[in-house]
């Protein structure tokens, strides 16, 4: 027969006793209470927000900022819808290194002076309130002068040699400058054709340029770099407001003082020929130029 099965089981071990923790010791006549221990507060959503935007206005303040090319007048090296990197330290720190120009520094700092051949990102004279690109040609002491569309650096002609013409497709972000320069290829793409040169400044310091014929601009007076200033020159000779125009808002920029100095370029980290539309975001690939992002200078 089955065992019936008891409503109280016994015991496992009825020798076992289970032990009782003891009892807390009293605490003392008179002695203070032990502290409760604190709780970590979490910080608010306005606290975690202000807290984000400074680390933010620090990191672009003093390490890397990102900049956008919006022209043509350093082509061939940068691109309309070009997205890159400038990095703040190189020259040190001014006003202008800082969020909205904010005049928290009367002088720059850690100042250091770029060198022939660097890509600067700038506040452009007279109003020092848009950042401009440009590529540095002269520095304190140099004479500069163009003569027949040649760079002439301290009475001597900086080497200019032919290379193969740069060929840009037609998008939404470029147009050819004129129809001159327009081709239709075999597979019926539409490029534009520009004349490409390599120039070596002194020190070895090699880029192309683009020369797309003769330009009033193409033979200019020597004009000699003052102290704290700097001649500054885009890669599209005959297409960029420069040093070699006196500071004009909106036109030329004159001789930049060192101070409205940004910071350096150092890679392009994303580039887009502007032909991509928010509301399809299989365009956002396709727009991409894949062979741009990750150039360096």
């Amino acid at each position: 027969m089955t065992q019936p099965m008891n409503e109280t089981p016994e015991p496992a071990n009825p020798a076992v006793e289970t032990p009782v923790p003891p009892a807390a010791a009293p605490t003392p006549a008179g002695a203070p209470a032990a502290p409760a221990k604190k709780q970590k507060k979490e910080d608010s959503f306005p606290v975690f927000l202000v807290k984000l935007v400074l680390i933010v206005a620090i990191f672009r303040s003093f390490f890397f900022s990102p900049f956008n090319i919006p022209s043509e007048s350093m082509l061939p090296r940068l691109e309309n819808g070009d997205y890159l990197l400038a990095a703040k330290w190189p020259y040190g720190f001014s006003k202008y290194s800082l969020p909205f120009s904010v005049p928290l520094l009367p002088k720059r700092i850690f100042a250091s002076q770029p060198n022939r051949g660097d890509v600067v990102i700038f506040k452009a004279p007279p109003g020092n309130d848009v950042d401009y690109i440009k590529r540095v040609i002269g520095v304190p002491g140099d004479t500069v002068q163009m003569i027949g569309g040649v760079l002439h650096l301290n009475g001597k002609a900086v080497p200019k040699v032919k290379v193969a013409d740069f060929v840009i497709k037609v998008s939404a972000n470029t147009e050819c400058i004129s129809p001159d320069f327009a081709v239709t290829e075999a597979d019926g793409t539409q490029t534009c054709h520009y004349p490409q040169f390599q120039e070596t400044l002194p020190g070895g310091k090699t880029y192309n340029v683009l020369d797309l014929g003769y330009r009033p601009q193409d033979d200019t007076p020597p004009v000699v770099v003052p102290e704290g200033r700097l001649f500054l020159m885009g890669d599209n000779r005959d297409n960029s407001m420069d040093s070699r125009f006196p500071a004009i808002e909106g036109g030329g920029i004159g001789l930049v003082p060192q101070d409205n100095l940004v910071g350096r370029a150092t890679i392009v980290m994303w580039s887009t020929d502007g032909s991509a539309n928010w509301f399809l975001p299989w365009t956002w690939f396709t727009a991409l130029r894949w062979n741009r992002i990750g150039g360096m200078f």
